[in-house]
């Protein structure tokens, strides 16, 4: 079970409150690399969702951590709002689409293809190689590359914790640079398929 709530009260007039989601969905992966950032994305989204009251949210899966945040955030506060996700929405040759790109010079915007090709290729090979060979390869072929890898690990897609032999629904995360940016990408998949 997840406790998702956790409220400091400050004495910073600017900053009444703080929403703190679970170490274990929110200090991992981009939580490692990006202390306290999952604390101000689930305050603000928190924020929105008083002011606005949907009935839905649409959250890309291209950042899949965030989706997994939102989603325990909006069950373990009972939020009436239906969390919809939405695939991550890629360039006609695969790139993920992200504010980051208009940062990759011409050769890297290029090279930038191979995260999304890496990762996909490693999912082909499940069912001959461990998770952890696996990532290892990743990391391997991305660093020889010219890529610096911030992390390549598979997840349970719902909850983002490590995978056991029994389970089926899961998802291959990875954070990488080329140069100075920095660029994410995921892809699910089920084991039985």
């Amino acid at each position: 079970m997840l406790i998702f709530l956790k409220v400091n009260i400050v004495q910073d007039q600017n900053e009444l409150f703080k929403i703190i989601p679970p170490s274990s969905i929110a200090d991992i992966l981009e939580g490692q690399y990006r202390p306290g950032f999952f604390i101000g994305v689930a305050t603000v989204v928190l924020k929105l969702f008083n002011i606005i009251q949907p009935k839905y949210a649409v959250f890309g899966k291209k950042d899949f951590q965030q989706l997994i945040v939102i989603e325990n955030m909006v069950k373990a506060l009972n939020l009436p709002i239906n969390i919809i996700r939405s695939p991550t929405i890629r360039e006609d040759d695969g790139l993920a689409i992200s504010s980051r790109n208009s940062y990759l010079s011409n050769s890297n915007r290029k090279k930038a293809l191979q995260l999304y090709q890496t990762l996909k290729n490693a999912v082909e090979q499940i069912k001959d190689k461990s998770f952890k060979q696996i990532e290892n390869d990743v990391i391997n072929h991305l660093t020889n590359e010219g890529w610096q890898c911030d992390y390549v690990t598979f997840c349970r897609q719902e909850n983002l914790q490590t995978p056991n032999a029994n389970d089926n629904k899961l998802v291959l995360l990875a954070a990488a640079k080329l140069d100075k940016v920095r660029l994410i990408d995921n892809i699910e998949f089920d084991r039985k398929k």
